[in-house]
């Protein structure tokens, strides 16, 4: 009974106009996605906590009028501008250049805090992509093999040459594409200077 109930409620969410089977996948993606987002963010400290709230805030345009504000008002009332108020902090305005000078070697290191969190969660995000890439790649090999094991065994002639099969069928060596990947991030310069290194060799 329950695996009818179980069916139909399926059957209904696949019966509504617009939702097909892909889009309940994506659904089910983002609500996975969410839901990781959210360990995430209960997992921090109250540290990294504060320090994420103070890098959201100081980003906003709020804060830069309030600091317009405050910095004009510093300027107009220590420069003797304003009748009746007497200037505390004159030209070069010491206490002022101190006080931001604090704020923002204070701002600095909480901005700093924040964008290491952001590092290490992107990080796993990075792990994460790589190990499901990895299965992915299993998998794929595992069909490949059951793949050339019915159409041997039916005798059905393919496109794919068992040579092309075989070279799919490998196992990937991620070392050695780190090593790929390495040759082609070098610069553009030391690949240049070695060729015209290797220009004047042949020229000699």
């Amino acid at each position: 009974m329950g695996s009818v109930r179980n069916n139909a409620t399926h059957s209904r969410k696949i019966d509504r106009p617009g939702l097909t089977p892909e889009s309940t996948a994506v659904e089910e993606n983002v609500q996975a996605i969410k839901r990781w987002e959210r360990a995430i963010l209960r997992t921090r400290s109250k540290a990294e906590q504060v320090s994420d709230w103070i890098a959201c805030t100081a980003g906003n345009g709020g804060v830069l009028v309030l600091h317009v504000i405050w910095f004009s008002t510093w300027v107009t009332v220590n420069a003797g501008v304003v009748p009746g108020i007497r200037p505390f902090d004159p030209f070069p305005f010491p206490f002022l250049t101190m006080t931001v000078s604090l704020e923002a070697i204070f701002l600095a290191l909480f901005v700093l805090a924040s964008q290491n969190r952001l590092t290490r969660q992107a990080d796993k995000r990075g792990h994460l992509d790589l190990q499901i890439d990895l299965l992915a790649e299993r998998e794929m090999t595992a069909v490949l093999q059951l793949l050339q094991d019915i159409a041997g065994h039916l005798e059905v002639k393919t496109s794919v040459t068992p040579e092309q099969l075989r070279d799919l069928m490998k196992k990937t060596d991620v070392r050695y594409l780190t090593n790929r990947m390495d040759e082609l991030a070098e610069p553009a310069g030391s690949t240049a200077s070695t060729g015209s290194a290797a220009a004047d060799l042949v020229i000699d």
